[in-house]
């Protein structure tokens, strides 16, 4: 959610428990535009909030000319100090998934360690040692869920002739009949399969646009049934959560450009979905 409207933003999203005390909000709402300023970044947003054991971290989004290809992710244990976050790589994901297990315990040189054997053999020597620290871990996190779950309506971003990925200043909102579809509704992330995309009828391709229709559709994910659409306070206001990972929440207020995005959770997928729909 954008850091100009962040108080607004974050009262949307209220309603699924999903909120800031005042004191956190007021030292974000003058810490992020300080951020903006000192990293040069055209658009700074609040992504969210990874809880952990001791301390949680509150993570920043910043976003340059290019709005997908363009990001840094910065985190904060106070809401006022802000450190650059590294960027996740394949082999850090492996580093990852062979290391990190339970909660986030909210020291980022904390250092996660498993050791793993070979099949069938009892041998010290052959014994690998896996490490990573938590810093490494939250990368990767932020990472995977913004790849997975982050939302934007369609015709919020456009992309020009020279590919680059821009907010559509000219964007009025969904209309509530248009809210009322997860067709509506795409992925902010790299296509996941853009050479060989989902098969549609020749009306369906008739209603595209490739100036807007370059991300995947949320309709598309896989397990079916990973989100849910409600509307809130009155009906004025379309909420989107994954149940894939807990705590993401998405507003969007039809016929307006008001949208946004906020995670605030433990930083666990919910692996079991697929056995539970």
């Amino acid at each position: 959610m954008d850091a100009d409207s962040l108080f607004f933003s974050l009262d949307a999203v209220a309603g699924s428990g999903n909120t800031l005390s005042p004191e956190q909000r007021a030292a974000l709402q003058s810490s992020l535009l300080v951020l903006r300023r000192s990293y040069k970044f055209r658009r700074v947003l609040f992504w969210g909030k990874v809880l952990g054991l001791k301390q949680d971290y509150f993570i920043a989004q910043g976003r340059g000319e290019d709005e997908l290809r363009d990001r840094k992710y910065l985190y904060s244990l106070n809401c006022i100090d802000w450190f650059l976050l590294p960027p996740a790589t394949d082999s850090t994901v492996a580093q990852v998934s062979g290391a990190a297990r339970g909660q986030f315990v909210g020291d980022p040189s904390f250092v996660y360690e498993r050791v793993e054997s070979p099949r069938m053999s009892e041998d010290e020597a052959a014994q690998v040692k896996n490490k990573v620290n938590e810093e490494t871990r939250l990368s990767v996190t932020v990472h995977q869920i913004d790849q997975d779950v982050s939302v934007v309506p369609r015709g919020a971003f456009i992309r020009n002739h020279h590919g680059l990925v821009h907010v559509n200043r000219s964007f009025a909102g969904l209309s509530e009949s248009e809210a009322k579809k997860l067709d509506s509704f795409l992925h902010l992330s790299e296509a996941k399969n853009p050479k060989n995309p989902k098969p549609r009828s020749v009306l369906q391709n008739g209603e595209l646009n490739p100036a807007m229709d370059f991300l995947d559709v949320l309709s598309d994910d896989v397990p079916k049934g990973s989100w849910s659409l409600q509307f809130e306070s009155a009906g004025r206001v379309c909420i989107l959560r994954s149940l894939l990972w807990l705590g993401l929440t998405f507003y969007h207020l039809p016929g307006t450009p008001q949208h946004g995005y906020v995670y605030i959770g433990d930083g666990t997928k919910h692996l079991d979905l697929p056995f539970m729909l």
